[in-house]
């Protein structure tokens, strides 16, 4: 945490992965308050699948695209109040009990969904999850960060979001496990209560961060912390410096108002240019689509022309299991490469695989298979809207789909590439087109492009992953002054959260609308739009204590190299740097 700038290199990763034989405390406290993580990646893959199947159970929902957007939404909505208390909570009443407190919201929400008997408290209960979520999602980062030693604290951190991934991953495992059980969704969102209960045991037995102790006067339970954090030849030198950044914040607090205001926040350079670098990253991570991606895989899966709900959740599976693996190399290459070029690497990537998935809805939408009016006579439950179509000779599938929510589209096992039927959307159309082993279609339509939206997809994860999935969580850990850390990483959560929500919210209209291929567009511009802020505002903060950060933050100014480490002070010895501050 504190102490001289060492030179993080692949070593660094070593050392991490030395610290399970080495000093198994740390890890233990990186994995503990890292479920918080575990929690948000399962809730976010679990309800993309057991979507899927509230649709089956509650009609209204599958014909009510705004009530699928509500129920992943409300989480999020539920997530934005979460971060905004947790910053005045993990200030105020440490980071344990924040995350505490949100483990507990987190197994009431889990609860409530698994038992709800109408779309109203399903939502209920998504908002008591999305609440934990919020409060988990800076508390969790935040508190690795802050007993983590400096060398490896970026592996650490990320460590967080292999957990969210690794949460992601076992939601998909979990939600095919479940297919065939009764009441599918119930055990897919009720399980999320297991790991909840675990990390509140977990926690209960671990101490409160040593940089709050320390703060907050209670220096002997901080020292006793950093003894068991530390080497021996190490531990002196790190009460001593954290001692010394704590005494000079508190005498700055004691000549200025006690009070934290916005605009006081605002006047601070400092917490003005990491505020201006956290939020930015945590709004440019949801506006690149990667919730589009995590919370509807298996409709967008479907939306390819994959049309068996059991096919899709098996498909998004090897999407989420590429995230985790994203995730670990992550905690391979943060310390190695750096923050900035991981994530110039990674949004780079992510524009490459936005124009493959523009591309192949593209084709899907202007070469869907054509409605043959012989096929559709065959059932006898003609949909409406062809009926009484004008030119039903020019229908396809997609004009179908489009034509009204209770239209769906049964085409040839053998060869669904040939032209099929246009029929009415229930249940009892549905089995008598799967009697006659056909294929039954409502959310995209049979595709011989579906294939290249799945590399599109798969492309999107592997590059989105290592530097955008992890990096924003890594620098709002380490980048604000400690007086302000809670409050600053209570916002950049909050913004991730509105961020999310706005996103979660209009997909599915959005892809309505205006098409699939057109909403992957506009993600292009915003990722382009993402690259030139990171060039522009982004420090990079490898292997720097967190003190030293805030002392980095006070000399730079806009810089366009951005393929320097330090590109303000890089020649300046630190003793130097440490006497001009």
């Amino acid at each position: 945490m504190e102490g001289g700038v060492p030179e993080a290199d692949i070593s660094a990763f070593r050392e991490c992965l030395s610290l399970s034989w080495k000093n198994p405390y740390v890890l233990r406290l990186a994995f503990s308050a890292g479920i918080g993580g575990f929690l948000f990646g399962y809730d976010t893959g679990v309800i993309s699948g057991a979507l899927l199947y509230i649709r089956d159970d509650f009609k209204e929902v599958d014909r009510k695209t705004w009530l699928q957007e509500a129920i992943v939404s409300m989480a999020l909505a539920g997530a934005i109040i979460g971060a905004s208390v947790g910053g005045w909570i993990n200030d105020r009443f440490g980071r344990k009990k924040a995350i505490l407190l949100a483990d507990t919201l987190f197994f009431i929400g889990s609860i409530v969904m698994a038992a709800a008997i109408n779309p109203a408290i399903l939502i209920v209960g998504r908002v008591f999850v999305g609440l934990g979520v919020g409060m988990a999602s800076m508390a969790s980062p935040l508190y690795i960060s802050e007993a983590s030693p400096t060398r490896v604290r970026g592996a650490l951190v990320s460590l967080n979001g292999f957990l969210i991934t690794g949460g992601q991953f076992l939601s998909y495992v979990i939600n095919l496990a479940f297919t065939s059980a009764p009441g599918t969704w119930r055990w897919m969102l009720g399980v999320a209560a297991v790991p909840a209960l675990t990390q509140i045991i977990l926690m209960v037995l671990l101490p409160e961060s040593p940089r709050w102790l320390f703060r907050k006067g209670k220096q002997e339970e901080a020292k006793e912390i950093l003894r068991r954090i530390y080497p021996p030849q190490d531990v002196e030198d790190e009460i001593n410096a954290l001692k010394e950044s704590i005494e000079t914040e508190l005498n700055e607090e004691a000549s200025a108002s006690n009070k934290v205001s916005i605009m006081k926040l605002l006047k601070t350079k400092t917490v003005r240019r990491g505020l201006y670098a956290g939020m930015g990253l945590q709004i440019f991570q949801q506006f690149v689509g990667i919730n589009t991606v995590m919370y509807y895989s298996p409709t967008i899966v479907q939306l390819a022309g994959f049309a068996s709900n059991r096919v899709a959740l098996l498909l998004s599976l090897v999407t989420a299991g590429l995230n985790a693996f994203g995730s670990i190399l992550s905690i391979y290459f943060i310390d190695k490469t750096g923050r900035r070029k991981l994530l110039l690497f990674s949004l780079c990537g992510v524009v490459v695989s936005l124009v493959v998935l523009t591309v192949a809805f593209h084709e899907t939408t202007t070469h869907s298979p054509m409605v043959s009016t012989i096929e559709t006579s065959h059932f006898n439950n003609t949909c409406p809207d062809y009926s009484t179509a004008f030119n039903p000779g020019e229908w396809d599938c997609m004009k179908c789909l489009k034509a009204s929510p209770e239209c769906g589209f049964c085409a040839s096992r053998a060869n669904k590439l040939l032209p099929g039927a246009c029929l009415i959307s229930n249940d009892t159309t549905e089995n008598q087109c799967q009697k006659e082993d056909r294929l039954w279609y409502t959310r995209g339509c049979p595709s011989q492009y579906g294939w290249l939206a799945l590399v599109g997809l798969a492309l999107y994860i592997i590059f989105f992953s290592p530097g955008m999935g992890t990096v924003p969580w890594v620098v709002n850990s380490e980048i604000y002054p400690l007086r302000y850390r809670g409050i600053c990483g209570g916002m950049a959560s909050t913004s991730n959260w509105v961020s999310n929500l706005i996103v979660a919210q209009s997909f599915l209209s959005l892809t309505q609308a205006i098409g699939t291929s057109s909403t992957f567009m506009i993600f292009i511009f915003i990722t382009v739009a993402a690259i030139v802020f990171v060039i522009i505002f982004v420090p990079e903060t490898k292997g720097l204590p967190i003190e030293e950060v805030e002392n980095m933050l006070e000399r730079r100014s806009l810089n366009f190299k951005f393929w320097q480490t330090s590109p303000d002070s890089n020649d300046i010895p630190i003793k130097q740097k440490n006497q001009s501050v």
